[in-house]
């Protein structure tokens, strides 16, 4: 999976699911969750998310504001991971 295909499911379902403005233009590298988009609640789901989507799993200790606040981070977080596993 390419990085433009993920960033884009993920840029969806964080409007969509977490945020709950599908017309919400999210930035990059707008922080989501200092800027009180995304709750703790919500990044936990965030977490979930990804291991069903994308069959990366984000432990607990990682799913904070330092590692996970924009969507650069979270995409750069799956790419790594898939990149580490071997996943196309």
């Amino acid at each position: 999976m390419d990085e433009q295909t993920i960033r884009a499911k993920l840029r969806a379902f964080i409007t969509r699911e977490l945020i709950r403005d599908a017309g919400y233009n999210l930035q990059d590298d707008e922080g989501i969750i200092s800027n009180g988009l995304m709750d703790s609640f919500a990044l936990a789901e965030f977490g979930v998310y990804v291991e069903q989507e994308f069959n990366v799993y984000i432990p607990d200790a990682d799913l904070t504001v330092a590692k996970l606040d924009t969507l650069n981070q979270m995409v750069a977080r799956i790419m790594r991971d898939l990149a580490v596993s071997g996943q196309p």
